[in-house]
C-alpha cells in the first residue's frame, strides 16, 4: 500500500520505518531541511515541502494515496492536512497525531480524520489496521472477539446496485448502522445506500475470513 507520512520527526520517522519495514510504500514530507534524514529511512521517499499545501500534495502523488498519517508536532498542520487529503484527494484512511489533549475534540470527521491517536506506539498499530484491512478500518475490538469496522461506499460499490437487504454478506457479518451526512441511521432490508455514506460492520470473532469478501463489495 501507497502510504504518506508528513513530520519527519522522531515520530514520524519511526512510522515510516515501521510501514517500510512492513512492505508498504512510503512517503516522508517535512518543511524543515534539518529533518531530511534520508539515511534514517532510505526506503522512503523523501519529499522537502510544505504538507498542508496542495501543490506539495500533489507531487507527492496523493490522488493514489491509501493512507496519510499527519505526524507533525503542530496539531493545526495535522488538522489541515488531514481536510486536504480527505476533501480534495480523497484519502480513505486519514489517520491524525494529536499533541494536545484539549485539541482532541478538533481531531473528528469534519476535518477529515478517521482516527485521532496520541501515543506513538497506538498509532503504529492503528496504521497497520488500516492499511492491512484496505477499504475497512478496524474501530473497536470486543472482549467477546468481535470487532466493529468501519467503511466509506465508494462510487461503483455493490452496495449502491441494491437494497441492503438484497446485498449478501458473508456469515456471522452485519450492518449495524449506516452514517449519512454526519447522522446515524438504523440499517432496513429496503434501505438505498449512496456512495459516501458510512457503514458500521460487526464482524463475529470467527468471522474475519469473510472480510475480504465485504472488500471486494466495496
Amino acid at each position: 500500500m501507497k502510504i504518506l507520512v508528513a513530520g519527519a520527526g522522531s515520530v514520524g520517522r519511526s512510522l515510516a520505518r515501521e510501514m517500510s519495514e512492513a512492505g508498504h510504500e512510503v512517503t516522508l514530507i517535512d518543511s524543515k531541511p534539518e529533518a531530511m534524514r534520508v539515511a534514517s529511512v532510505p526506503e522512503a521517499d523523501w519529499i522537502l515541502g510544505d504538507a498542508c499545501e496542495l501543490t506539495v500534495l500533489e507531487t507527492a502523488g496523493l490522488e493514489d494515496t491509501d493512507a496519510v498519517i499527519a505526524a507533525t508536532g503542530d496539531d493545526k498542520s495535522n488538522l489541515v492536512l488531514s481536510l486536504l487529503a480527505k476533501t480534495e484527494f480523497g484519502v480513505p484512511n486519514v489517520i491524525a497525531r494529536v499533541s494536545n489533549p484539549a485539541n482532541t475534540w478538533l481531531f473528528d470527521e469534519s476535518w477529515g480524520v478517521d482516527v485521532a491517536v496520541s501515543t506513538p506506539q497506538i498509532m503504529a498499530e492503528i496504521i497497520q489496521e488500516a492499511v492491512s484491512t484496505g477499504k475497512l478500518m478496524r474501530r473497536m475490538q470486543f472482549q467477546s472477539g468481535a470487532a466493529m469496522y468501519l467503511a466509506t461506499v465508494p462510487n461503483g460499490s455493490l452496495f449502491t446496485e441494491h437494497a441492503l437487504g438484497h446485498v449478501s454478506l458473508p456469515p456471522d457479518i452485519l450492518v449495524s448502522s449506516v452514517i449519512r451526512d454526519g447522522v446515524p441511521l438504523f440499517p432496513s432490508p429496503d434501505m438505498a445506500i449512496d456512495a459516501g455514506d458510512q457503514l458500521i460492520f460487526i464482524v463475529g470473532a470467527n468471522a474475519s475470513d469473510g472480510l475480504s469478501e465485504i472488500e471486494a463489495m466495496l
